[in-house]
């Protein structure tokens, strides 16, 4: 077991955890944010995306010890406070989610997306959520979500 402190949604947390852990089990049994969630555990679905320094990564496979204490973090609950990010206003108006256990990863990629593509295309969309899986087959709603979110950020 070792000490870590890293910085997720702005907060400074400390948690003692073996080097191996993956940051999915820090942030959700450790801090307690369970937003993000636990797909297969090697990283092929994507629902345990976050974004670390901006950049969506796979928490799944992304051992605490390899998160520099300098290392901004964010999950699905640091996105926004209420759920007023465009991209999450988008996938409510576009009632994208069914089951929606896959959604947050999502999100996170598409937030990540426009952030570097504000007016992405659809081949930009496919490309960057192209690891994500949805069983419940949304991707046409995604799509329509994501230009939806890219439209809001740019009217801004």
């Amino acid at each position: 077991m070792a000490k870590y402190t890293i910085s997720v949604n702005g907060q400074q947390h400390t948690v003692e955890a073996d080097p191996d852990t993956p940051l999915l089990w820090v942030v959700r049994d450790y801090i307690g944010l369970t937003g993000t969630k636990y797909g297969c555990g090697m990283s092929q679905c994507g629902a345990c995306t976050v974004h670390l320094n901006d950049q969506p990564i796979r928490s799944c496979v992304t051992p605490i010890s390899s998160i520099r204490k300098t290392a901004k973090i964010t999950t699905i609950e640091g996105l926004s406070a209420n759920t007023d990010h465009a991209v999450q206003q988008a996938w409510i108006s576009e009632q994208v989610p069914q089951c929606g256990y896959c959604q947050s990863g999502i999100v996170m990629s598409a937030a990540a997306l426009l952030r570097q593509k504000p007016a992405p295309t659809d081949a930009d969309i496919d490309l960057a959520l192209s690891g994500h899986l949805c069983r419940c087959g949304t991707y046409p709603r995604i799509r329509k979500a994501v230009h939806k979110a890219a439209k809001m950020m740019n009217d801004k």
